[in-house]
């Protein structure tokens, strides 16, 4: 029985790899050489069927070579092809694009300490914020250094509010946020940038980032919380304490799946 489907089951797989191949390599710059190699694999099905040995024997002596040469051109896209069939590959490159945006975001936010701009940075977390973005100028535009900074330049109309960022795209620029009530974080040196972070985060469990224009010095607002003077080091490392997801908890779980396994 199954000899007799062996044969459709192989067309079947060959058909679907050929397919992945294909749809991959033909989105990329490599679309003229697939597209050579296959006029190639044509002239050599075809002098096959018209008889013609000399041009046949060539052409199986020059595929060979040529598989050689498509392993070594293709690598880079070859690679980009067997990282998507893998898991740990698709982790990486999530986390690979993290990294990158909070190197930018980082970069762009003591760029403009430095200029002693003053910012004020909403990066939303659970709860969502489309009640203040909604009340402001709506962007929707994907995160760019550039464009960050440009939106806080003194001489732009957005600068003044706050910009909301939900994961790696800027949602809305000039937004008011609520001031915060009296607490323990207020000081009598805080400007309404702090006092805005404060307030939302009160309200939100939204991470702020408050740039002073008076002093440039970059602060950070969670949980009712204000931690100033930040350095560019701590800065990623508590952005990414809370915004990246836990890389241990699955194999945590594998762990304990294995050693369940063995009981």
């Amino acid at each position: 029985m199954f000899l007799s489907v062996a044969p459709f089951i192989e067309m079947l797989i060959i058909a679907i790899m050929l397919n992945y191949l294909l749809s991959f390599f033909w989105n990329t710059r490599s679309k003229d050489l697939v597209i050579g190699l296959l006029a190639f694999m044509l002239i050599l099905a075809a002098s096959s069927w018209l008889k013609l040995p000399i041009l046949h024997q060539i052409l199986i002596t020059v595929s060979n070579i040529l598989l050689i040469a498509i392993i070594i051109i293709f690598q880079p896209e070859l690679r980009a092809a067997l990282s998507k069939l893998s898991l740990k590959g698709r982790r990486f490159k999530e986390f690979s694009e993290f990294d990158r945006f909070l190197d930018q975001l980082a970069n762009s936010v003591y760029r403009l300490a430095e200029k002693r701009v003053g910012a004020l940075i909403v990066l939303e977390h659970e709860d969502v914020l489309d009640d203040y973005a909604t009340k402001a100028v709506v962007l929707n535009s994907n995160f760019t250094p550039e464009l960050l900074e440009s939106i806080f330049a003194a001489t732009t109309p957005l600068h003044d509010g706050a910009v909301i960022l939900r994961q790696q795209t800027i949602l809305a620029a000039s937004v008011i946020l609520p001031l915060a009530e009296e607490s323990s974080q207020l000081a009598y040196t805080m400007g309404t940038r702090h006092r805005a972070a404060l307030g939302l985060s009160q309200q939100t469990d939204a991470l702020i980032i408050v740039i002073s224009e008076e002093t440039g010095k970059v602060s950070i607002a969670r949980e009712g919380v204000m931690t100033r003077g930040i350095k560019i080091d701590r800065f990623k490392a508590i952005i990414r304490s809370i915004f990246t997801p836990p890389q241990e908890s699955e194999f945590k779980g594998q762990f304990r799946l294995w050693e369940w396994l063995k009981k």
